[in-house]
């Protein structure tokens, strides 16, 4: 008849006294007893995560193995089920069960790093993407990346050549040089906004600025109420107005515009658009009226 053994439970034990069960990934040992084994832990025994961390070295004269139990070189099974190894004491035919770790011992050879590298975390979500349409997709959006990517390698090529010819530029006129011609560039912006269009091929004084870019017909014909009205003021109420503080260069033109006809009509009309236009000015609040 067979013998029969009983089993008998060690009860609680710590990390510690857990048994190690290792396993070789490039085959069996042969003779486990030419291999010296190691075990370390993490110092860090207040950290609920690290205090378990073990690390299992085997070495023999010709090769050193390493395993352990966290990492990309770990077994997920660690994480995932809990392990037990059995003890026989044959004397007593008990056997004892302790709490087991598995390592997965990898070959380490002297001067050689691991070419295995992890999977990059930060790839995107459009990279990610375009992966999954590599191996997946259809011959529609294969075709689809295909294009997208050359529009990418021909943006990217213009952005170079871009920075090569920015580069070549600040090395030739100086950084200090290139910042000063922006500011007079800005400026003269600033000022195109507000001034009007100018004439510089103009024969006479008065086509540098046409006067129908500054009034339009519609915005003169506007005017006409307002400016006869301005024209009608006699000299007494023109020295009442410059002695009030009033515009001085709106006195001035009306005063000095002609008797009659066409020309003094549109004098009147531009002394009220001045008077109006520095009267805005000296206003910090504009308010509009809504039809």
């Amino acid at each position: 008849m067979a013998a029969s053994c009983t089993l008998v439970c060690c009860g609680e034990e710590t990390e510690s006294d857990k048994a190690a069960i290792v396993r070789f990934s490039n085959g069996g040992v042969s003779n486990a007893d030419n291999l010296d084994f190691s075990m370390y832990k993490n110092t860090d025994e207040k950290y609920p995560r690290k205090k378990s961390r073990r690390i299992m070295v085997a070495d023999s004269d010709r090769l050193s193995y390493v395993g352990q139990n966290f990492g990309e070189g770990s077994l997920k099974c660690n994480s995932l089920c809990k392990y037990y190894v059995g003890v026989l004491n044959k004397q007593t035919m008990q056997m004892e069960v302790h709490n087991a770790v598995l390592f997965n011992m990898l070959p380490v050879i002297p001067g050689e790093t691991s070419t295995a590298t992890p999977q990059n975390t930060a790839q995107s979500y459009r990279d990610k993407v375009d992966l999954l349409i590599e191996a997946f997709g259809t011959n529609k959006q294969k075709r689809a990346l295909a294009s997208r990517r050359l529009n990418q390698v021909g943006s990217n090529a213009l952005q170079n050549a871009v920075a090569k010819a920015a580069s070549s530029v600040i090395d030739k006129k100086g950084l200090a040089a290139l910042q000063q011609e922006v500011a007079e560039t800005e400026s003269q912006e600033a000022l195109a906004s507000h001034v009007p269009p100018c004439n510089p091929n103009a024969d006479k004084r008065e086509d540098v600025y046409p006067f129908d870019e500054l009034l339009s017909p519609v915005e003169l014909a506007a005017l006409e109420e307002p400016g006869s009205k301005m024209a009608a003021l006699t000299p007494a109420e023109l020295q009442k107005m410059r002695d009030e503080g009033g515009s001085l260069s709106v006195v001035k033109h009306l005063e000095n515009m002609a008797a009659v006809g066409e020309a003094r009509e549109r004098t009147a009309c531009c002394a009220f658009y001045l008077s109006l236009l520095l009267k805005l000015a000296r206003q910090k609040n504009v308010q509009r009226k809504c039809e």
